[in-house]
C-alpha cells in the first residue's frame, strides 16, 4: 500500500511538472498586452474614453490600439464598464456594463454578441476551462450562471441582497461571491450551481476581496474599514482584523468605503491595499502578523488593483504602472491622444501570433504554485 501511495504521489508530481512545461512551451516568446476597458470608473469618459485600450507591456506600456466596443445606455452614451474577463478556449474577452454583457473575439476584434440581462450586470468571473461565467446582477439578490459561448442563462442563484464581486477559484471547484449587503463571503459549488458554504462573519459588509491559489485564505475589505480582514476558507471563519497605521480614514469620492480594492502579488508574499481618501497604496506582508511594509502615493483615488502575471507590475486603477520590487512608479497609462487612462477593469493577455495563449485576471488573485 505504501508503494502504491508513493507511486500515486510521483505520478501527481509528474503531471504537475508536465503541465508547467507545456504552459512554458505555449507561452515562450509570447507578446504581453494589457487590455483596459473604459469607461472603467463610473461612466466618466475623461479617463480614457470608450473602448478596449491595448498597451504593450514589453515596450514600456506604450499605447497600441483602441478596440471598438458596444455597451451603451438607452440614450446612446457609453455605459459604465463593470467587469472584464477572458476565455482562452473561446478566443474571447468579455465586458460587462450596467445593462448587459458583450463577447469580443480577440483575433478579429469584432463583437460576437451583446446581450442585455434582467437586473443588469456586475463584476463577473469565468471558469478555468473558459466555458462558464458567474455573472452577478447589478446589486440585486442573485447571480446568473451563463454560457460563455452563447450568453444563455444556465441557472439563477439567489444569494442575499446586493450581488457584486465574483472570483472563480483556480481549482474550478468553488466560486466566491461577494454580496455587498452581507458580512459573509458566499461560496457556490459550480458542479451543482448551489450555495454550499460561507466564510465569516466579517466586521461589516463584504467589499472587494481576493483569495490564494490553493483557496485556503481570503483577504477581505469591508465597509468603514481602512484595512482588511482575513478569512480561513476551509474553516469558514474570520481569523484576523488589520487596520492601516499612520493614516486617517476620511471621505472618499466613490464606492463609499475607505479601502475599495485589494490584491495579492502573484507569489502571495504581499497584500496591496487601496486607500481612496489618502490616495495611497498600502503594502502589507501576506503572512501573520501582516506587517505594514510601506505606502505608495498615486495620482488619483485608487479603487482597484491588479498585477501582471509575472508579478513584476502593479496596476492601481489610478493609472500608474508600479514596479512591485522597487515600489517605484515607472509609467502612466496614456491613450492615443496622450490623455491619462484610468480604469478598475483591466487584464493581461499574452499572444502567440494572433492567438491568446495565457490570460490574467481583473482581480489581484494569488498564483503561488500555479503555471
Amino acid at each position: 500500500m505504501k508503494r502504491i501511495c508513493l507511486w500515486l504521489i510521483f505520478l501527481q508530481i509528474a503531471f504537475i511538472h508536465a503541465g508547467i512545461a507545456q504552459q512554458a512551451r505555449k507561452t515562450a516568446g509570447a507578446k504581453r498586452y494589457l487590455y483596459v476597458a473604459t469607461p472603467g470608473i463610473r461612466d466618466y469618459l475623461g479617463y480614457g474614453g470608450h473602448g478596449l485600450l491595448v498597451f504593450d507591456m514589453d515596450n514600456s506600456h506604450r499605447f497600441v490600439k483602441r478596440i471598438t466596443t458596444r455597451g451603451l445606455h438607452p440614450n446612446g452614451k457609453p455605459s459604465n464598464v463593470k467587469g472584464v474577463a477572458v476565455s482562452l478556449p473561446l478566443n474571447s474577452i468579455y465586458v460587462s456594463t450596467l445593462e448587459g454583457l458583450q463577447r469580443i473575439d480577440l483575433t478579429t476584434e469584432k463583437v460576437v454578441w451583446e446581450k442585455a440581462f434582467e437586473g443588469g450586470c456586475d463584476r463577473m468571473a469565468i471558469s478555468p476551462d473558459g466555458r462558464t461565467m458567474y455573472l452577478p446582477s447589478l446589486e440585486k439578490g442573485f447571480w446568473n450562471v451563463v454560457s460563455c459561448e452563447t450568453g444563455d442563462i444556465i441557472k439563477k442563484i439567489n444569494v442575499h441582497k446586493r450581488a457584486h464581486n465574483t472570483i472563480y477559484g483556480a481549482s474550478g471547484n468553488a466560486v466566491y461571491m461577494g454580496d455587498i449587503a452581507s458580512p459573509w463571503l458566499h461560496i457556490a459549488d459550480p458542479k451543482t450551481h448551489e450555495l454550499t458554504r460561507k466564510v465569516g462573519p466579517f466586521a461589516n459588509y463584504v467589499r472587494p476581496f481576493t483569495v490564494t491559489a490553493d483557496e485556503s485564505m481570503a483577504y477581505i475589505t469591508v465597509d468603514s474599514l481602512l484595512g482588511f480582514e482575513v478569512g480561513d476558507i476551509q474553516k469558514g471563519t474570520k481569523i484576523a482584523h488589520i487596520e492601516v497605521e499612520g493614516w486617517e480614514r476620511g471621505p472618499v469620492r466613490r464606492h463609499g468605503n475607505p479601502s475599495h480594492g485589494i490584491g495579492l502579488t502573484p507569489d502571495e508574499k504581499e497584500i496591496w491595499l487601496c486607500d481612496g481618501h489618502n490616495m495611497r497604496m498600502h503594502v502589507f506582508s501576506a503572512k501573520p502578523p501582516y506587517q505594514q511594509l510601506t505606502t505608495i502615493p498615486v495620482q488619483d483615488m485608487p479603487g482597484w488593483v491588479t498585477f501582471s502575471l509575472d508579478g513584476r507590475y502593479a496596476y492601481p486603477s489610478s493609472g500608474e504602472v508600479i514596479d512591485v520590487k522597487t515600489r517605484k512608479v515607472i509609467g502612466i497609462l496614456t491613450d492615443e491622444f496622450h490623455n491619462n487612462v484610468a480604469s478598475e477593469k483591466m487584464v493581461e493577455i499574452q499572444f502567440a501570433g494572433d492567438k491568446p495563449v495565457r490570460a490574467g485576471d481583473q482581480f489581484g488573485v494569488g498564483r503561488a504554485g500555479t503555471p
